[in-house]
């Protein structure tokens, strides 16, 4: 047997089962999608997550790091493969009109539903076709992954000294590209960011006598516009640097102004250098609004969350990406360009060193497509980039997922993957 078809007959003994475990994958999906839960409260999600995989028979251990679960399955000497996904989904409210919408107060507008299934069904097949791997398989329902604290908080529990240690962690993540498409990068998917946490203190007073109060809510606002010239004219055009405020919250009547005004925003950027010089001069002209307001004190800034640049290991994307070749075709697998969205993934490879203490570590992760054809077919555009940019994004209520082309891509993605560490002989 030639050193190609190796691995295309291990994949294919393992997927073969894939059709018996889909129906009670997908009723997993909808039942984690109907009940989604906020950061660092996931206890649901990651019961219905450890029971799945105890039914898959991996040995199963909760309350990692908060409420992460970590399954393991040892299948005889080999490399150990890490599989994540993330458990929590984000504030708001579900406006998809699907049958089976959230009806609480979060919404699975960043797909962890889809990546939660994929992985599990991913380990369901690997434990029921033990006989075409070897090796030891880890998997990671990690908590708070949208707040950039839950990676950091598994690895401080102990990831990799009470369980196996990997050898290479793999991800997914959905996107707004057709259902049965995969996509990697070779370079930067995802960029650093730094949250941060402002609260402008003015004087308090009355509406009618703002010649007598300090107003937070001017000096606040003049920092959200004033933020957005570090981007424009402190940041080369060449350099992809976003910054964002989310929410601006302030007093609670019209006729009062308030003691204080607070904000929340993220700074975002490809390169390492580039966040910190942005993260600075965004903090340097938030003490500058402050003080050409006359605020009575300096601003409190706040560090809420930070997370590094992903950058997957690039002979392990190769690796992932040819093997998504073999299994799907060329078409159906694209290049995908670096993006200012964040993830804490980043932490389980060298950028976590200071936390895990290991280097070396093979990261890839790439994206998932989540659009139904009909849906791509309808939307606006001739090209790839007009539909994507017209279809509803990652975090916005309106973005779904196309479960009956997403979900068996995605387990099929995920366990083509680990086969190229997995694989015997």
């Amino acid at each position: 047997m030639n050193a190609e078809a190796a691995p295309t007959k291990a994949n294919g003994t393992v997927l073969g089962g894939l059709a018996a475990v889909l129906r009670p994958l997908t009723a997993f999906c909808l039942d984690v999608h109907r009940h989604p839960e906020l950061s660092g409260a996931e206890e649901r999600t990651a019961d219905r997550f450890a029971s799945f995989l105890k039914d898959a028979h991996l040995e199963t251990t909760g309350g990692v790091g908060g409420t992460g679960v970590v399954a393991v399955l040892e299948n005889g000497p080999g490399p150990t493969v890490l599989l994540r996904a993330e458990l929590d989904a984000l504030p708001g409210r579900e406006e998809t009109g699907l049958p089976y919408a959230s009806q609480c107060a979060a919404v699975h507008s960043c797909g962890h539903d889809l990546h939660l299934s994929a992985v599990a069904g991913a380990a369901a097949l690997l434990a029921r076709q033990r006989q075409a791997w070897r090796g030891t398989l880890v998997v990671l329902g990690q908590p708070a992954e949208e707040t950039l604290e839950g990676a950091r908080a598994v690895l401080a529990d102990g990831l990799y000294t009470r369980f196996p240690p990997p050898d290479a962690v793999l991800a997914q993540h959905t996107a707004p590209l057709p259902g049965g498409m995969v996509a990697h990068a070779y370079g930067p998917m995802t960029a650093g960011s730094v949250t941060l946490r402002v609260v402008v203190h003015g004087r308090g007073g009355h509406a009618g006598a703002p010649h007598l109060a300090v107003d937070p809510v001017l000096a606040a606002a003049s920092v959200v516009t004033r933020v957005q010239g570090v981007v424009a004219r402190e940041c080369a055009p060449s350099e992809q640097v976003a910054v964002t405020v989310g929410s601006f919250h302030a007093g609670q009547r019209a006729s009062i102004i308030p003691d204080s005004a607070e904000l929340g925003l993220t700074v975002r950027a490809v390169g390492p250098e580039s966040l910190a010089r942005a993260t600075a001069a965004v903090e340097r002209v938030i003490r500058a609004e402050c003080t050409a307001s006359g605020c009575p004190r300096e601003p409190d800034i706040e560090r809420v969350s930070a997370s590094p640049t992903t950058h997957p290991d690039p002979a392990a994307t190769a690796r992932v990406r040819e093997a998504h070749v073999r299994r799907f075709g060329p078409e159906r697998v694209a290049m995908w360009p670096p993006s200012l969205a964040t993830e804490d993934f980043a932490l389980y490879g060298d950028a976590g060193h200071e936390v895990h203490g290991r280097r070396g570590i093979a990261l890839s992760y790439w994206m998932l497509g989540a659009v139904g054809a009909a849906d791509w077919a309808r939307a606006p555009g001739t090209s790839a980039a007009e539909k994507m940019a017209a279809l509803p994004s990652n975090h916005s209520p309106r973005f779904s997922v196309d479960v009956r082309t997403a979900l068996p891509t995605g387990v099929e993605a995920m366990v083509t993957a680990a086969m190229e560490w997995l694989r015997p002989g």
